[in-house]
């Protein structure tokens, strides 16, 4: 006789299990220095950040990867980073954010109808994951997505994350080209948003400013 176990689990414990957990190990050289970052800072989360957010919301907003001394130490994608200074005051503004932001993982900051991401986990030397490293993080952002069943826009931040995001569709690259407010249809109810990222050195260089990400929340408004 033959006995089926069948295990139901919700929509948050599926999330966790199909999710990299803290101490992801896909990737040699970013487990190599996750560990010299463990060594030197003690204090930090120094793992795969987890998405910020609800995962029934209606926007994703995919980033590159966690920065060192931003989101690698707080936990929480962009928290302490330069890049969440205009991304979280801009949310809030837009009414897809309310509470305080502080650069501080327990600051009671909330979303709101908003998810945060990153194409890659994990924080990599100088800022660069490697191709195979997107590729190992690949699985968990087509999963991610395919658990929001509200979704209706996608915002990439960067070329690499919008590159990752076409990817993650199963889609020609050469059929949706990044470009800083472009708007490509993915499907009938979803649309991809491009944005320059907002890091420190697009906003030094003027390649990004406050008012360009205000611009690309407004198109999703």
């Amino acid at each position: 006789m033959i006995i089926y176990i069948i295990v139901i689990y919700n929509k948050k414990d599926k999330e966790k299990m199909q999710l990299p957990n803290k101490t992801c190990n896909l990737c040699p050289r970013l487990i190599d220095f996750r560990q010299k970052n463990q060594e030197k800072f003690p204090n930090y989360f120094n793992g795969a950040v987890p998405s910020f957010g609800n995962i029934d919301a209606k926007i994703l907003i995919v980033g590159l990867a966690p920065g060192l001394n931003g989101a690698n130490q707080t936990g929480r994608p962009f928290t302490n980073d330069y890049a969440g200074d205009i991304l979280y005051p801009v949310l809030k503004e837009k009414g897809f954010a309310t509470g305080n932001y502080q650069k501080r993982s327990d600051d009671g900051f909330t979303l709101i109808n908003c998810r945060i991401s990153n194409a890659v986990r994990c924080v990599p030397p100088q800022n660069k994951p490697l191709p195979c490293e997107f590729n190992n993080c690949l699985p968990f952002l087509v999963y991610e997505i395919s658990l929001m069943k509200n979704l209706s826009y996608i915002v990439s931040l960067g070329g690499d994350s919008h590159r990752a995001i076409i990817k993650a569709f199963n889609l020609k690259q050469a059929d949706f080209k990044f470009a800083h407010g472009a708007k490509h249809k993915i499907s009938d109810t979803l649309t991809l948003i491009d944005s320059y990222h907002t890091s420190r050195y697009n906003v030094n260089t003027n390649r990004m400013t406050r008012k360009m990400f205000e611009d690309i929340i407004d198109m999703i408004i």
